[in-house]
């Protein structure tokens, strides 16, 4: 059976960090409405006043973030004494666990700086786990032509390809994928999951009828089904099309700490507010 459209979204203009100028897809006033996916945002300029303040120091517990650029570079650095550049479409899968502090600067660029970061919620069982980090390089993505479709997988399987982000809790798969005008096809996807996508160029289509063009900016919801149907008409699209295994537990969210009791997340400040915020556990 061929998933349906459930709901669509549009991106709004939000600032974040230090005064970064992004579009966030979703996020908390939604939570839980993409389970276990908690936000999007889509950033991309090329005015470099827009995004050079950077997201400074800050804490992370309870999720994952997820990094993926498009174009353009930026500096990270963590508690765990980590740092490194992420570069144009690299992908880096942050598991936060019990606790990190960390700081993702952009470096200024001649073109266009873009990409977008992914928060994905822990379970319960996870929300303490050491944090990790997965810096996967663009030339160790899977890049790939199918059925005139052409696809970078950085999680999950397509095929005979498989992404190179490894044991993450909720199975995920991460496709970027660009369909040029004129494309139809249909592809098996796992009943059980949270599927959505975000086109970010273009138009696409996700109805078998396509009765309803989903245009840049907007993200769209694909419900009860094994099979996803992607289409382009009179243009070319681009969108990242996601999806893992939901966790159906409460969420309790305040900014960047994400548990499942309001008593866990006033737990989490109070460890900030007196410096025992990063935890080593195994």
């Amino acid at each position: 059976m061929i998933r349906k459209i459930e709901s669509t979204l549009g991106s709004t203009p939000v600032l974040e960090g230090a005064g970064v100028k992004l579009q966030r897809v979703f996020g908390y006033p939604r939570k839980g409405w993409l389970d276990p996916f908690l936000m999007l945002d889509h950033f991309g300029s090329g005015d470099p006043a827009d995004y050079m303040a950077g997201f400074p120091w800050h804490p992370h517990r309870g999720i994952e973030t997820v990094t993926y650029m498009l174009s353009g570079e930026v500096e990270h650095e963590d508690s765990m004494g980590n740092k490194g550049l992420i570069k144009t479409g690299d992908i880096q899968w942050m598991t936060a666990g019990g606790g990190i502090l960390h700081q993702e600067m952009p470096r200024k660029s001649e073109g266009t700086l873009s990409g977008f970061q992914l928060w994905v919620n822990l379970p319960a069982s996870h929300k303490m786990m050491a944090p990790r980090y997965q810096d996967i390089p663009a030339h160790l993505i899977p890049e790939f032509d199918w059925k005139g479709i052409h696809i970078r997988l950085a999680a999950g399987k397509f095929g005979e390809y498989t992404g190179p982000v490894k044991d993450i809790v909720i199975k995920p798969f991460f496709m970027d994928m660009y369909v040029p005008a004129g494309i139809q096809q249909t592809f098996d996807v796992n009943p059980e999951h949270t599927i959505f996508a975000y086109v970010f160029e273009g138009s696409a289509f996700f109805d078998l009828q396509m009765a309803h063009p989903i245009t840049a900016g907007t993200v769209v919801k694909l419900i009860s089904g094994d099979q996803v149907f992607i289409a382009s008409e009179k243009s070319d699209a681009r969108f990242l099309l996601i999806g893992g295994k939901p966790l159906h537990e409460e969420i309790a969210w305040r900014g960047p700490i994400v548990m499942n009791t309001k008593e866990e997340l006033y737990q989490a400040f109070e460890d900030y507010q007196t410096g025992n915020f990063v935890k080593r556990l195994s």
